[in-house]
């Protein structure tokens, strides 16, 4: 299979390239802004540092069966300024339709876009978990682009014939894993005491190595074909439950303290932390069955497994 992956140095796409390089059955283009010193010798990067620059793209594309994008701008919570607005929209939307359009003119058959389950909301009520065909309703320069960009390409494949995959995922952990998660890591690892022993929230997270093994099923199965996926390990954990489930994979304990979760709110509506709280207390959860039914995907890993991963890489540098 002849493969190009954009943001092939991201956390995502980076996994992605590795995951698909180790079978010789592949031919992989990763596309990047920079080239990184680091590269594996495996790894066939070329850097392209305008993903809308017709001319910069020049053969990269043809004799392409399938673009994986995962190169995006990606949500920043403290980024409030106009200019980030329009810097979202030029990469996530006029980008992302830019790089489709002209896939589509090399002949590439199918379009896999890494979306966010953002595009349907910030949070879920209680056992009313987002599907597959939970309306839209996007909050925030990032998931609004994100949403536009996915109008557009189902536009591209009525055009074009092109087909369009979209994969949703909610928050992704996993080696090398950034911001909040990150957060929460550092928690514990520093044995700070945590007021958060009595949340019950349930919240849906993907594993990176079960978020790569969707991405791949979908780059040839035939029913993967202009559908919406939504991803995740199939297991939902209170925030309670996650941070344990981090210290049992560090080999650390879990100090968390039982604590009322009106109060939490409370406090920290008073400190200014107010959106943290909302994403540490409030609920997300996404029903993945639909690419169980229609794909026969099951998430390879476990939670348990996951968390594990993310320390044994660490631990074997």
């Amino acid at each position: 299979m002849r493969v190009l992956v954009t943001g092939a140095t991201g956390f995502v796409g980076k996994a992605l390239l590795d995951n698909l390089s180790t079978d010789i059955g592949n031919d992989c283009l990763g596309i990047v802004r920079s080239y990184p010193q680091d590269s594996p010798a495996n790894h066939n990067l070329h850097v392209v540092r305008d993903i809308s620059d017709s001319v910069a793209w020049g053969d990269l594309l043809s004799n392409r069966d399938v673009v994986i994008h995962t190169a995006a701008r990606v949500h920043v919570m403290c980024d409030k300024g106009g200019g980030s607005l329009r810097e979202f929209h030029q990469v996530n939307v006029i980008g992302t339709l830019a790089l489709a359009r002209l896939a589509a003119a090399a002949g590439v058959h199918r379009f896999v876009f890494i979306s966010t389950v953002k595009v349907l909301g910030e949070f879920t009520c209680e056992s009313q978990p987002f599907t597959a065909i939970s309306p839209p309703n996007p909050a925030g320069a990032y998931a609004k682009s994100k949403y536009e960009a996915e109008l557009g390409l189902m536009q591209i494949s009525v055009e074009t014939g092109m087909d369009i995959v979209i994969i949703r995922p909610p928050l992704v952990y996993g080696p090398g894993v950034k911001a909040n998660f990150l957060r929460m890591i550092h928690w514990v690892e520093r044995g700070i005491p945590l007021p958060l022993g009595a949340i019950h929230n349930k919240r849906s997270f993907v594993a990176l190595d079960n978020l790569i093994d969707l991405i791949v099923t979908c780059i040839d199965h035939p029913a993967a074909a202009n559908q919406v996926f939504l991803a995740g390990d199939g297991e939902d954990l209170s925030t309670s439950d996650l941070l344990r489930g981090i210290a049992r994979a560090m080999g650390k304990p879990s100090r968390l303290i039982p604590f009322p979760e009106r109060f939490l709110r409370l406090g920290a509506k008073l400190i200014g932390k107010k959106a943290l709280a909302d994403r540490l207390l409030g609920s997300l959860q996404v029903d993945i069955s639909k690419a169980r039914d229609l794909l026969g995907w099951e998430p390879p890993l476990s939670v348990e497994e996951g968390l594990k991963r993310c320390f044994e890489a660490e631990n074997n540098r």
